[in-house]
């Protein structure tokens, strides 16, 4: 059986995979699970052997059903509206490094968590995220602000309109996968990081992680070819 289609069975379970976005991109491994497969136990292996933010990537047009901006047109909008400093620190073409811009929207907390940063109430956060794009993609019509609010300890991750088109991060492909994949298209994520170096784990060090926890490892490359393939 071919990796990716190891990741997708996976993922169908709601289980890890690791996911890498490419060499000459942010050239990161993240951890990828399925909104609505997150427990308090997974939430903490996320943050002890990731380390990264924990984030949940969503399909685009779930985004748009539920009314959730990219944060930057946001501050972009309230610096135009009396709070001059936020157009300085919102982004501008060019500012990210490795893309055209952040896929960043709100960071939220489910209304039923209490601090909202422990591992039982980002777990919450987290599968409540999955449930709710699962209602938006069905066409249901859902008050996002019933359920959540923000600030909160989650960031929520836009995918790009024209998923893989214009953008390729962690956000889209992981959002491709759980498309290949069939399941609700939420994906918790969490980059890997390496305590020793500063940076981010190396993909050598990722290969080797995988290897001896026996987790699937699965390149950019190869969900842009079968997101081609398959779904095109």
């Amino acid at each position: 059986m071919k990796e990716i289609e190891k990741a997708l069975e996976c993922l169908r379970h709601g289980r890890e995979i690791l996911l890498f976005d490419s060499d000459d991109r942010e050239g990161e491994t993240d951890i990828a699970i399925p909104a609505r497969g997150i427990t308090p136990a997974r939430v903490a292996h996320m943050r002890c052997d990731g380390g990264g933010l924990i984030c949940v990537a969503i399909h685009p047009e779930a985004a748009k059903r539920l009314s959730l901006p990219f944060i930057a047109d946001v501050l972009k909008k309230a610096g135009s509206n009396g709070f001059a400093s936020l157009k300085g620190v919102a982004e501008n073409a060019g500012d990210v490094k490795y893309d055209t811009r952040s896929s960043f929207s709100l960071w939220v907390n489910h209304r039923d968590t209490f601090t909202g940063i422990t591992d039982v109430d980002r777990s919450l956060t987290i599968h409540r995220l999955g449930e709710i794009v699962d209602s938006a993609m069905g066409s249901a019509a859902v008050d996002f602000g019933e359920h959540f609010r923000s600030p909160g300890h989650v960031a929520v991750l836009r995918a790009a309109d024209g998923l893989l088109d214009e953008r390729r991060g962690q956000t889209e492909l992981s959002i491709a996968l759980a498309m290949l994949a069939g399941i609700t298209p939420a994906m918790a994520i969490c980059e890997m990081l390496d305590g020793c170096s500063g940076y981010a784990l190396s993909k050598k060090q990722a290969l080797e992680y995988a290897k001896k926890n026996r987790v699937v490892f699965i390149e950019g490359a190869d969900v842009i070819r079968e997101f081609s393939i398959r779904i095109r």
